[in-house]
């Protein structure tokens, strides 16, 4: 095991894309944050993060919380002025 120092930090995020990694997150019995550092360590490296297994769950988690965005959206959200 490698000792890390980890930080607090205020992220913003889609509604439901956040419900979904909130249910991923306990699927797999981890943390969100654990799962966002998984993923952004995997994508650094030109990795997919996750198994066919865990793709088919998150398809069945998109569609329980209606979620329509994909990685061709990235660039083009933006959110309403309230």
């Amino acid at each position: 095991m490698k000792k890390i120092e980890r930080t607090q930090t205020g992220l913003r995020l889609e509604k439901r894309l956040l419900k979904v990694m909130k249910g991923l997150a306990e699927h797999l019995d981890m943390s969100v944050a654990e799962l966002i550092e998984g993923m952004t360590l995997h994508a650094f490296e030109g990795k997919a993060p996750f198994s066919e297994a865990t793709l088919s769950k998150i398809e069945k988690l998109k569609q329980v919380y209606d979620l329509d965005l994909t990685s061709s959206d990235s660039h083009t959200l933006r959110e309403d002025a309230r």
